[in-house]
Protein backbone atom coordinates (compact mmCIF):
# COMPACT_ATOMS: atom_id res chain seq x y z
CA UNK A 1 0.00 0.00 0.00
CA UNK A 2 1.32 3.27 -0.88
CA UNK A 3 1.78 5.96 1.51
CA UNK A 4 -0.36 9.07 1.05
CA UNK A 5 2.09 11.67 2.11
CA UNK A 6 0.53 15.50 3.00
CA UNK A 7 2.24 18.43 1.27
CA UNK A 8 5.56 19.33 1.94
CA UNK A 9 6.51 16.11 3.61
CA UNK A 10 9.13 13.40 2.23
CA UNK A 11 9.22 9.64 3.74
CA UNK A 12 12.41 8.14 3.97
CA UNK A 13 11.03 4.25 4.29
CA UNK A 14 14.75 2.99 4.83
CA UNK A 15 15.76 5.04 7.71
CA UNK A 16 12.46 5.00 8.92
CA UNK A 17 12.10 9.06 9.03
CA UNK A 18 9.85 11.62 8.36
CA UNK A 19 11.23 15.21 6.78
CA UNK A 20 8.38 18.04 6.78
CA UNK A 21 9.76 21.19 5.37
CA UNK A 22 6.89 23.85 4.91
CA UNK A 23 6.94 27.45 3.34
CA UNK A 24 5.29 30.82 4.24
CA UNK A 25 3.07 31.15 7.07
CA UNK A 26 2.59 28.16 9.38
CA UNK A 27 -1.08 27.96 10.36
CA UNK A 28 -3.10 25.32 12.59
CA UNK A 29 -4.65 23.61 9.75
CA UNK A 30 -0.84 22.29 8.29
CA UNK A 31 0.21 21.36 11.73
CA UNK A 32 -3.50 19.48 12.41
CA UNK A 33 -2.97 17.73 8.74
CA UNK A 34 0.32 16.47 9.60
CA UNK A 35 -0.74 15.31 13.30
CA UNK A 36 -3.75 13.41 11.50
CA UNK A 37 -1.28 12.08 9.49
CA UNK A 38 1.29 10.98 12.29
CA UNK A 39 -1.59 9.52 13.95
CA UNK A 40 -2.90 7.33 11.14
CA UNK A 41 0.26 6.30 10.45
CA UNK A 42 1.42 5.11 14.06
CA UNK A 43 -1.95 3.26 13.70
CA UNK A 44 -1.30 1.14 10.64
CA UNK A 45 2.51 0.46 10.95
CA UNK A 46 4.12 -1.04 14.42
CA UNK A 47 7.70 0.53 13.51
CA UNK A 48 8.50 3.08 14.63
CA UNK A 49 9.90 6.24 12.95
CA UNK A 50 12.14 9.18 13.44
CA UNK A 51 10.65 12.87 12.43
CA UNK A 52 12.53 15.96 11.15
CA UNK A 53 11.04 19.30 10.86
CA UNK A 54 12.47 21.92 9.15
CA UNK A 55 10.92 25.49 10.10
CA UNK A 56 13.97 27.65 8.69
CA UNK A 57 11.60 27.98 5.52
CA UNK A 58 8.67 29.66 7.54
CA UNK A 59 7.65 33.39 6.64
CA UNK A 60 5.65 32.97 9.93
CA UNK A 61 4.21 31.63 12.56
CA UNK A 62 -0.03 31.83 13.43
CA UNK A 63 0.07 29.26 16.00
CA UNK A 64 -1.18 30.50 19.59
CA UNK A 65 0.55 28.76 22.76
CA UNK A 66 -2.99 26.97 24.16
CA UNK A 67 -2.79 25.18 20.01
CA UNK A 68 1.12 24.41 20.67
CA UNK A 69 0.01 23.27 24.43
CA UNK A 70 -2.70 20.98 22.71
CA UNK A 71 -1.45 19.54 20.63
CA UNK A 72 1.88 18.50 22.23
CA UNK A 73 -0.13 17.00 24.81
CA UNK A 74 -2.25 15.32 22.35
CA UNK A 75 1.28 13.76 20.76
CA UNK A 76 2.30 12.83 24.11
CA UNK A 77 -0.67 11.09 25.44
CA UNK A 78 -1.35 9.14 21.97
CA UNK A 79 2.08 7.80 21.72
CA UNK A 80 2.51 6.82 25.19
CA UNK A 81 0.05 3.87 23.93
CA UNK A 82 2.06 3.02 21.73
CA UNK A 83 4.78 -0.27 22.57
CA UNK A 84 8.22 0.04 21.68
CA UNK A 85 11.02 2.19 21.79
CA UNK A 86 10.71 6.18 22.04
CA UNK A 87 10.99 8.44 19.00
CA UNK A 88 12.92 11.54 18.06
CA UNK A 89 11.73 14.28 16.57
CA UNK A 90 14.00 17.12 15.95
CA UNK A 91 13.48 20.34 15.00
CA UNK A 92 15.66 23.23 12.85
CA UNK A 93 14.74 26.66 13.92
CA UNK A 94 16.34 29.73 12.58
CA UNK A 95 13.62 32.39 14.44
CA UNK A 96 12.80 33.38 18.04
CA UNK A 97 9.16 32.48 17.12
CA UNK A 98 9.90 29.31 15.82
CA UNK A 99 12.03 28.34 18.74
CA UNK A 100 9.47 29.15 21.24
CA UNK A 101 7.08 26.99 19.49
CA UNK A 102 9.14 24.07 19.79
CA UNK A 103 10.17 24.51 23.30
CA UNK A 104 7.02 24.54 24.33
CA UNK A 105 6.29 21.11 22.89
CA UNK A 106 9.42 19.90 24.14
CA UNK A 107 8.24 21.24 27.86
CA UNK A 108 4.98 19.46 27.28
CA UNK A 109 6.13 15.66 26.19
CA UNK A 110 9.35 15.78 28.41
CA UNK A 111 9.86 12.46 30.32
CA UNK A 112 7.59 10.43 27.44
CA UNK A 113 8.47 7.93 24.58
CA UNK A 114 8.93 11.52 21.97
CA UNK A 115 12.44 12.36 22.39
CA UNK A 116 12.03 16.62 21.24
CA UNK A 117 15.45 18.75 20.35
CA UNK A 118 15.48 21.80 19.09
CA UNK A 119 18.51 22.46 16.74
CA UNK A 120 19.74 25.59 15.03
CA UNK A 121 22.66 23.83 13.13
CA UNK A 122 21.49 21.47 10.41
CA UNK A 123 24.76 19.31 10.76
CA UNK A 124 24.08 18.60 14.36
CA UNK A 125 20.18 17.37 13.82
CA UNK A 126 21.40 15.15 11.38
CA UNK A 127 23.59 13.54 14.14
CA UNK A 128 21.48 12.90 16.66
CA UNK A 129 18.89 11.22 14.28
CA UNK A 130 21.55 9.34 12.44
CA UNK A 131 20.89 10.08 9.19
CA UNK A 132 23.22 12.17 6.44
CA UNK A 133 22.86 16.07 6.47
CA UNK A 134 21.90 15.34 2.52
CA UNK A 135 18.64 13.63 3.67
CA UNK A 136 17.57 16.37 5.68
CA UNK A 137 18.33 19.07 2.96
CA UNK A 138 16.71 17.39 0.00
CA UNK A 139 14.10 19.68 -1.26
CA UNK A 140 10.59 18.39 -0.87
CA UNK A 141 9.07 20.45 -3.97
CA UNK A 142 11.62 18.95 -6.20
CA UNK A 143 11.04 14.86 -4.85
Amino acid sequence: MKLKLPPNVIFHHDLRLMVYRDRGILKQKQVKRIVDFLDKEEARTPKPFNRFTDMSKLDAIDLDFSFVFQIALHRRITYSKRKGPPIKSAFYVTSPGAAQVVRIHAFVTDHSPIQVRMFTELGKAAKWLGVSEETLEIDITSA
